[in-house]
């Protein structure tokens, strides 16, 4: 059975920052007050770049080239004015960010093309193969490792390849528990879809709004529910890929040992091996009742240890578990949009979060969670730090977005490790923070918790300096060189980008590169695929 297509009505993402732009709005006063007094943030001397004053490089396309892309997906779906250039330009970063406040459009594609089905992204392949022009895949836009940004050398000119027309839910199979549907549905287009079914994919990343279901597979998205649903790598039992070479079909059964699974190559390649035109997805009913509370620790040595008793005491984890160390949750940013209100005293809080069919399955999940908190001195606090985190757990991007107005340069990064691993790793990214930036307010949390380890979140806020994108990337390099040093991942679920590139190559080292390499070059013969992107 299918379904009409997902596409709800919605305004466009704000060209230079997150979300929708009617909830673009200042920090209050006693927060830019608190800034400026604790770490010297002053505003900017300008304001930010309009629209109509982001520069943007010609259009490097010929008119040949533009009309065989109009032949190939019709002709309304292929633009390449002004305000679509800009608003496929790079992704969330906080770099592109800064870049796109200041009018630096610089990166911007030759034209935006919108293919309408899997045999139009083939044309459109094949041609940009034999033209050598460059493809970049374009979901929700939300890259923040540089996954948008490509090298311009040596190609005819770049297209954002926009998949929004592709939004269809094609296909329910609840004897399996499996749907298919298409790469460019937005996170809220798929749950309501699939909500008119009793069913739901679980995947709640903080990007949620805007990102696409395609975007979540080509960067191992992990969504903040995950110790109860699993990434969305473990959700994606097959996918078509459409590439120069042809098209690849992979996953026909729910495990399989014949060789390699390939679906692996497709899954956190960034659009640099193949585009994805469809998703078979393992789906859940929709849980009938939630609930959601706060725990405080003593530190965060201490809930930590609590949260990995728990991760390893065989039992159903929260499909939420967050634990926000000590800054963190001095300045509250586990409710973004209380922020500067702080958390509850000192120590650390966390979050548990419970779902389940009913409010009795609830009910005996919350008391199997209190029991293993209780039991490694954590304190419960009640359902408001939980409902507060609940509430605000889509508003950070926008808190950024308010900040970076204010004068303060605010990103955040992400990495994994082995519980024995984790203090080490911890102690190591702020070290190389603190070094790289002077003072800055650096927090952190762990979350996506596992039998064998967890990923830290870390958010940074500094005041802007002259040069702010700069500044930034010095510090960047010095957390990833120490994130491999530690032993931990370059990413647990951003991605790699072009912001990772060098520590990924140390990561996985000359044979892996070489592997990488390799597969690049027979899907992709003439690298017009995102080139510059993951690939060493």
């Amino acid at each position: 059975m299918a379904d009409d297509p997902g596409r709800a009505e919605r305004p466009e993402m704000l060209w230079r920052g997150w979300g929708e732009p009617e909830k673009e709005a200042p920090l209050p006063e006693p927060v830019r007050e608190l800034l400026e007094a604790l770490l010297g943030v002053r505003a900017p001397a300008a304001p930010a770049a309009g629209l109509d004053e982001v520069r943007l490089p010609p259009v490097a396309l010929g008119a040949g080239a533009l009309e065989e892309l109009r032949a190939a997906v019709g002709a309304e779906h292929v633009r390449d004015d002004a305000e679509a250039r800009v608003r496929h330009t790079r992704g969330k970063s906080t770099p592109d960010l800064i870049r796109m406040r200041r009018g630096d459009g610089s990166d911007a594609p030759d034209a935006v093309v919108c293919p309408g089905s899997h045999a139009e992204v083939e044309r459109v392949l094949a041609l940009c193969s034999g033209r050598r022009i460059a493809v970049v895949p374009f979901g929700g836009g939300t890259s923040v490792v540089g996954g948008l940004a490509p090298e311009r050398g040596g190609f005819a000119g770049v297209i954002a390849l926009d998949l929004r027309r592709l939004d269809r839910l094609v296909a329910v199979d609840e004897e399996s528990m499996l749907a298919e549907l298409e790469p460019g549905l937005r996170a809220p287009d798929a749950e309501r879809l699939l909500g008119a079914h009793g069913l739901t994919l679980g995947h709640f990343p903080q990007s949620y709004e805007y990102a696409t279901l395609g975007g979540f597979a080509a960067a191992r998205s992990s969504g903040q529910a995950s110790a109860g649903y699993g990434r969305f790598d473990d959700m994606v039992a097959g996918l078509t890929v459409a590439t120069p070479r042809g098209t690849l079909d992979l996953g026909r059964a729910p495990r399989s040992a014949a060789g390699p699974d390939l679906r692996q190559l497709v899954l956190g390649s960034e659009g640099a091996f193949g585009v994805i035109t469809s998703l078979r997805l393992r789906v859940r009913r929709r849980p009938g009742a939630a609930a959601y509370e706060g725990w405080r620790f003593g530190s965060f040595t201490e809930g930590a240890r609590a949260v990995r008793a728990l991760a390893q005491g065989g039992g159903r984890l929260p499909a939420v578990l967050r634990l926000s160390d000590e800054t963190e949750t001095m300045v509250g940013l586990a409710r973004p949009d209380e922020l500067g209100e702080g958390g509850p005293g000192a120590g650390c809080l966390l979050v548990a979060g419970h779902e389940g069919a009913t409010p009795e399955d609830v009910a005996a999940a919350r008391e199997r969670t209190a029991a293993a908190l209780s039991a490694y001195g954590g304190e419960p606090l009640g359902p408001e730090p939980g409902e507060g985190w609940a509430r605000g757990r889509y508003s950070a991007p926008y808190l950024r977005d308010a900040l970076l107005a204010a004068g303060a340069t605010a990103e955040t990064l992400e990495t994994a490790g082995f519980w024995s691993a984790l203090p080490a790793l911890y102690e190591s990214v702020r070290a190389a923070l603190r070094e790289a930036l002077g003072s800055p307010l650096v927090m952190c949390h762990i979350s996506h918790v596992y039998e064998t380890g967890a990923s830290l979140y870390f958010t940074v806020v500094t005041a802007q300096g002259p040069d702010p994108v700069g500044e930034w990337a010095r510090a960047k390099r010095a957390a990833n060189e120490a994130i491999v040093a530690a032993g931990g991942t370059i990413s647990h679920h951003h991605g790699v980008g072009r912001d990772h590139l060098a520590a990924y190559a140390a990561e996985i080292g000359e044979v892996g590169v070489e592997i990488l390499r390799a597969v690049k070059e027979r899907l992709d013969p003439a690298g017009v695929l995102n080139p510059g992107v993951l690939v060493p």
